[in-house]
């Protein structure tokens, strides 16, 4: 009888693991709702960090930034180029003390993007 008992325990746990084993693999349509995918890097191939537009007017300040920026020389999420007129594409950065549209902090660690300076085609690699 122990014999029996076990045997049908143990048909059971196979028979239930590969139902459902079966059901994730099925072909029949689904109606899950599609997962987001995840982003390329950390600005948006629009150009756009956290809704912030990165181009502009810039500010450096040494506390409290919108966007925390390491430099780098390879592998950057955005290159910038700096420009003494008014940037209007995306990765121009005009360096201003008043009024600007967003601020930066550079920092060595932990940063919200890496960015390139460029001399030219700047905007998301």
């Amino acid at each position: 009888m122990k014999k029996m008992l076990c045997l049908s325990v143990l048909v059971a746990a196979v028979l239930m693991s590969s139902s459902a084993f079966a059901s994730e693999n099925s072909l029949a349509p689904s109606f899950t709702v599609p997962q987001k995918l995840i982003p390329y890097g950390a600005v948006g191939r629009d150009g756009y960090f956290k809704g912030i537009r990165l181009a502009g007017k810039v500010k450096v300040v040494n506390s409290f930034p919108d966007i925390k920026v390491q430099v780098v020389n390879s592998f950057p999420d955005l290159k910038v180029k700096r420009v003494d007129n008014f940037p209007d594409k995306i990765g121009e950065w005009k360096f201003v003390d008043n009024f600007p549209d967003f601020t930066i902090q550079y920092v060595k660690s932990f940063p919200d993007i890496k960015i390139q300076f460029v001399n030219s085609f700047p905007g998301v690699p």
